[in-house]
């Protein structure tokens, strides 16, 4: 990083500041620990961004650890799409994928050493009878009647759970620590589990799985790291993270600090409640453009520098707040405006004639590929007879507020020439199908001659060289600002969140990359799907020129 450049500051880096200074660590070393369950979304972009963000910036390292504990879960598929992302994102981890599964041996060892030191016990207790022992907020736990096992009874039992000889849901190997504590998380907690299940790193070798809080101080210890980063939700567990570390002979000693997760709004950030969006068929797919997932974004039109930059304005605080949807669809918004070539599509198209333009004769005119960087060059646009604009784009009257086409008067088209509209032609409904209109031959390029000046000036396609597409609309996934909060959040999942049209677009646009960006100039930023073929070209909506959502609740 250059000198010049000013650093983003917070108070986690406020704290490695001080622990470099002070000589506390040498260097940083920070993780980013996944569960292969699920995709990634917009806040886990957060959490990619502040922990390798910080690797980058202290010239430390950062490992991508997945946390793969719960093989009932687990596929080898999220693991693929989550290192996907992260490249997405524009990172790289320090040396190989981690897994928490490489550690199985050692994590085993500890708990054995947890046994042996009287400070883990096998319970055979119900789920149900647990849970009354365990007590509540305001009422201490009680002991299980399977404390008090001697350390080589409780080995003996955890080595049969080891070898299959007990059932899923017999019995679980629990940390000894307090049954009063005031902390939840500090009363016996279960660290070990029965599972008979295949897990997609080990194998069948194992039938007993770490829990989430065991395995996860021990893996950040076992890799060096320096600052242990996590999400609001893991405060109270801190306690229980540095049992395990305090308690185990083990020679790095990580800390652990917790900042505030993302809070987006017209949308859920619950994996729980994605997988339900999936497996509902609410949406179509973990990929949806409508869904927050990375991949979603991706398949939106997000760029990776748009997403970074959002997760850089929202910072990082200790303080839970929800943030404004419209501040995501702004960082798009400024990327694509500054470097999305433009092109000229009509989405709901009606036919224009051009009655003193040759029949038959092919203009060809050029256009600029962005109105302020030369560097993307032109393009050549053909211009014909008959032509396609938007039906909103034409009136028969009109006010003097309405600046594009009205019968009898004149509108520029983009890049062409003024043209006035003489009559039209309707269909038995009253709808109009056709505008027949002249042109200023003079015009382009420069005003009428005899000073005139046209109202405005619309887009258009040719119709003969024009190109079939279907565009899809895509808008925020719900129509109110906290779906989270309402009884069945997906009663409130927008009707208009996904709108289809068969639109017609400039013949530039045929042979575009999946995913680039374009600003279908008057109409929004699009990119063209990956569904799209030979046959059938589509383009998704990123995002449209203005935030048509600012306007509720004025």
């Amino acid at each position: 990083m250059a000198e010049t450049e000013i650093r983003p500051t917070n108070f986690i880096r406020q704290i490695i500041d001080k622990d470099l200074a002070d000589g506390v660590h040498s260097s940083v070393h920070t993780r980013f620990p996944p569960e292969p369950n699920g995709y990634l979304h917009i806040g886990h972009a957060k959490s990619i961004c502040l922990n390798f963000g910080i690797a980058q910036d202290y010239q430390g390292q950062c490992n991508l650890r997945f946390d793969d504990t719960n093989p009932e879960k687990e596929d080898i598929d999220y693991v693929n799409s989550i290192m996907e992302d992260v490249k997405w994102l524009g990172f790289e981890w320090s040396g190989e994928v981690c897994y928490s599964s490489n550690y199985f041996d050692k994590l085993h060892g500890y708990a054995k050493e947890l046994i042996n030191k009287g400070l883990a016990y096998v319970d055979f207790s119900s789920q149900e009878a647990m849970r009354e022992m365990r007590g509540n907020l305001k009422q201490p736990g009680t002991n299980s009647p399977y404390r008090d096992t001697s350390p080589a009874e409780n080995l003996s039992l955890f080595e049969k759970m080891t070898a299959g000889e007990f059932k899923e849901g017999e019995c679980v190997l629990r940390a000894k620590i307090d049954m009063a504590s005031p902390f939840m998380c500090m009363r016996d907690p279960v660290i070990y589990r029965v599972k008979f299940a295949h897990h997609h790193q080990t194998g069948d070798k194992w039938c007993v799985y770490p829990m989430y809080d065991f395995t996860h101080c021990i893996s950040d210890a076992l890799e060096g790291i320096t600052h242990s980063l996590c999400t609001l939700e893991f405060q109270d567990n801190r306690r229980l993270y540095d049992w395990v570390l305090e308690n185990i002979t083990i020679d790095c000693v990580p800390r652990q600090y917790e900042f505030s997760r993302l809070n987006l709004e017209y949308t859920v950030l619950s994996k729980r409640k994605l997988i339900q969006l999936v497996e509902e068929h609410h949406v179509a797919g973990w990929d949806d453009p409508r869904m927050p997932t990375i991949a979603g974004l991706r398949r939106r039109g997000y760029t990776p520098e748009a997403v970074r930059e959002f997760c850089k304005r929202i910072g990082v605080t200790k303080m839970d707040n929800m943030v404004e949807m419209g501040m995501l669809e702004a960082c798009i918004r400024d990327d694509l405006n500054a470097n999305a070539p433009r092109a000229m599509a009509v989405l709901d198209p009606v036919k224009v004639i051009i009655e003193n333009f040759p029949e038959g004769e092919i203009e060809t005119l050029t256009a600029a590929n962005h109105p302020n960087d030369d560097s993307m060059g032109s393009r050549d646009i053909p211009f014909t007879r008959e032509l396609y604009i938007e039906a909103e784009d034409f009136r028969e009257e009109a006010n003097k507020k309405f600046k594009r086409l009205v019968l009898d008067k004149e509108v520029r088209l983009r890049n062409a020439y003024v043209i006035k509209a003489e009559r039209v032609e309707k269909d038995e409904q009253g709808n109009v199908t056709t505008i027949y209109c002249s042109y200023d031959a003079d015009t382009l390029g420069k005003d009428p001659a005899d000073g005139r000046k046209p109202k405005g000036v619309i887009h258009w396609v040719s119709a003969s060289h024009g190109v079939p597409a279907e565009v899809r609309l895509y808008d925020r996934l719900f129509s109110v600002p906290n779906p989270a909060a309402e009884d069945e959040f997906t009663a409130s999942i927008n009707p208009e969140s996904l709108v289809c049209m068969n639109a017609v677009v400039e013949p530039s646009l045929a042979e575009v990359a999946v995913g680039k960006g374009y600003q279908f100039e008057r109409m929004g930023y699009f990119c063209k799907d990956k569904a799209s073929s030979a046959d059938k070209l589509i383009f998704n909506r990123t995002v449209g020129l203005r935030d048509s959502w600012a306007k509720i609740g004025e």
